[in-house]
This record gives C-alpha cells, structure tokens and sequence, in this order.
C-alpha cells in the first residue's frame, strides 16, 4: 500500500493552523487543490463521524472524494478514511498532525496511505498517484504556511 509523509513549518500555533483546516467555510481561501470543500448530512463543524465532501480542481481531473473522521483531537491530530471516491481508489486515509514547537511555530505533518484498483494495475497506476499526491500535499501545506504567516497575520 502506497503512503507519504510530508512536514512543514508554520509560524502560527497549533491552534490556529487545525481549526482552518478544518474549517469548511474557510477551506477554499487557503487550498489550491480544492475547488469545493463541504461538510455532509447537515453537520456544522467537523468531528469524529462527520462525513465531508472534497472536489479537486479541473487540473487534476476535478475528481470528488468523501471522508470521513474517525480522529479529531483538537489542536494535535485528525484523521479521515474515504467512504466514497473515484473509480480509480478502493482505500484512501489520511492524518493530519500538529506539534508545537514553540509559542510561535507549530510542525505539521501530513500522511498518507492508498490503494488503487484495479489491483492488477496497480504496479503502473501507483507511483503515479503517489507522485501526484507528493506534489499537490506539498503545494496545499505551502498554501496553508503562506496564508496564515501572512494573510492572518496582518490583521
């Protein structure tokens, strides 16, 4: 099963950085990935059994994928296995965590693990995925780091 892990740095309290990602309201103002981002069945906020919807931009492929949370520890951790997604994944999980560092910086770490279908392709389809993946997780961190050094931090 393919999987990644990718950190950054960010001057912003663990706090800060956990409830925008995890603020649905907010979430297309910082991830360039994202073309729309929701919450399902009438939920407000995110939390553990809350299912979200998130739909990636046209580039790479505009395709939807449904989560949902089955960690939500706030500000350190939260983590979301797909319940519903492309043809192309039969498993997808994520975790994201935060560990200050410092009164001023916090770590996140993003992982990852997937799986394709159809299996029998899966020695093609995965290292491409998985490059994919890489660089669009780095992107969207980058995004998140730039947004809350500089957008929020000017108010």
């Amino acid at each position: 099963m393919p999987s990644g892990t990718t950190t950054i740095e960010i001057r912003a309290s663990a706090e800060d950085i956990f409830d925008l990602i995890h603020n649905y309201s907010r979430r297309l103002e910082w991830d360039p990935f994202l073309r729309e981002a929701r919450l399902l069945e009438g939920a407000k906020k995110a939390d553990i059994g809350v299912t979200s919807r998130c739909v990636a931009h046209r580039g790479v492929g505009g395709l939807a994928m449904d989560t949902v949370y089955i960690s939500f520890n706030r500000p350190t951790v939260a983590s979301v296995k797909m319940t519903r997604g492309p043809y192309l994944f039969r498993t997808f999980a994520a975790t994201i965590r935060q560990e200050s560092l410092n009164t001023q910086a916090t770590l996140v770490t993003y992982n990852y693990n997937f799986q394709t279908k159809p299996g029998w392709l899966a020695f093609l389809i995965e290292p491409v995925v998985q490059r994919i993946f890489h660089r669009e997780i780095r992107q969207r961190l980058v995004a998140l780091k730039s947004f809350l050094e500089h957008k929020l931090h000017r108010h």
